[in-house]
């Protein structure tokens, strides 16, 4: 099923470049992919089947971190926590779920927004001792 999810994610890159891009950071042996749309993007199947609200109000953030010095670049688990702010500075505590399928880990949060709406998004990610990190990045939603 996630690599549906994972499908459904990547045509959405190919199908709309303009409502979001998927977003890579290394840092030292780690590759941290991330990516913010809206979850109308999903299939109603697979937000039902991984209980995600899809809705033309709330984006979804999905975020995997592969090693990359190990062959093969296998995702590793992370604890990772963040929050959410708009630009009247009202905070939104992200509550990621980890997804696992095969070799596959991702971790997802949800977030509501309004139309024309950019979210800043800062969050912390942890591996062991060898990555401690955070992102920070914006996105800007729109209702569809």
């Amino acid at each position: 099923m996630i690599r549906l999810l994972t499908t459904m994610l990547v045509l959405c890159f190919c199908l709309s470049s303009t409502a979001f891009a998927e977003q890579k950071e290394k840092v030292g042996n780690f590759d941290i992919h991330y990516v913010a749309l809206s979850s109308t993007f999903l299939t109603p199947s697979i937000a039902k089947s991984y209980g995600i609200k899809r809705s033309s109000y709330t984006g979804i953030i999905n975020i995997a971190v592969l090693d990359t010095s190990i062959e093969g670049n296998p995702a590793v688990p992370v604890e990772i926590s963040g929050v959410a702010n708009n630009l009247l500075d009202a905070r939104i505590d992200l509550k990621f779920r980890e997804i696992r399928e095969g070799d596959s880990i991702y971790y997802i949060a949800e977030v509501p927004y309004r139309d024309d709406q950019e979210i800043n998004f800062k969050i912390a990610v942890k591996y062991d001792k060898k990555l401690n990190t955070t992102l920070t990045f914006k996105q800007k939603f729109y209702v569809e």
